[in-house]
């Protein structure tokens, strides 16, 4: 059995009529577990409607660093009714993207800083991007104590030295399609040596398919391709491999296979 940890079934990412025969391809590979991602707030009220009337999906709501514009009193407040349903397992996505930078980075910082202190508010864990932005990341982890709610890098794209860091933090780290491109060695090196109670798969669908997908749009059944090479650069069975990432995302969010 298989979870893929975040995925976007919603908004301009998927039609509403090719999510059930999405998820139906996904759980004929063996993924049977969804985290579902929102990544503003109306694309976060999609999400927990879709969680809440479908099974084996669970939900991550929260606003996108590339929608950090949108951040304000009544979006936090809106977000926080909808962040203390039981079918939300993580705050986010949220975080820093100084790639793109599609919204300004001050607002960036505020709209992260808000949702972290949400998380430690409800007592949920976290749903982290980053990019192009690794010590600012943590560094506002660490300041605003995320130590205390912990939670997923999720798309993990860094080195030894950030993973380390997120580790001490308690994070956990998630690996995508990435994982299976030759020339990603960084993240494979981190893949091969995490804790083994610290990892996770994802999608990130429709983004980063993996091998032998890639450049083409991603789905949750693709997350097995990442299994199995996660599972090599390991040494372990991909069966013993599901496994655990499914046993670390019950830890960590109370995510199990009857949800």
């Amino acid at each position: 059995m298989l979870v893929d940890a975040h995925c976007h079934l919603t908004g301009s990412y998927l039609a509403p009529d090719q999510v059930e025969a999405t998820l139906a391809r996904a759980r004929a590979e063996g993924v049977t577990g969804f985290i579902a991602v929102g990544t503003d707030l109306e694309d976060s009220r999609i999400v927990l409607d879709l969680a809440t009337r479908t099974p084996g999906v669970q939900a991550s709501l929260g606003v996108h660093p590339h929608e950090a514009s949108s951040w304000s009193p009544q979006v936090a407040e809106a977000l926080g009714r909808m962040l203390a349903d039981p079918a939300v397992r993580f705050v986010g996505e949220t975080g820093l993207d100084w790639h793109y930078d599609l919204s300004p980075r001050d607002e960036q910082e505020l709209a992260f800083r808000a949702q972290i202190r949400l998380a430690k508010a409800l007592r949920k864990p976290l749903m982290i991007h980053t990019r192009s932005a690794p010590e600012a990341t943590l560094r506002l982890l660490e300041e605003e104590g995320a130590d205390a709610v912990k939670g997923i890098i999720h798309c993990f794209s860094e080195d030894r030295a950030f993973a380390a860091r997120a580790l001490d933090l308690g994070f956990y780290l998630s690996f995508s399609g990435i994982t299976t491109f030759k020339k990603a060695e960084a993240i494979r090196d981190v893949a091969a040596w995490a804790p083994e109670d610290r990892i996770l798969v994802e999608t990130d669908a429709p983004f980063l398919a993996p091998v032998p997908y890639r450049g083409k749009p991603n789905e949750p059944g693709y997350v097995r391709f990442t299994a199995e090479v996660v599972a090599e650069l390991r040494g372990i069975p991909s069966v013993k491999l599901a496994e655990l990432t499914t046993r670390n995302l019950e830890a960590l969010c109370g995510w199990a296979p009857s949800s």
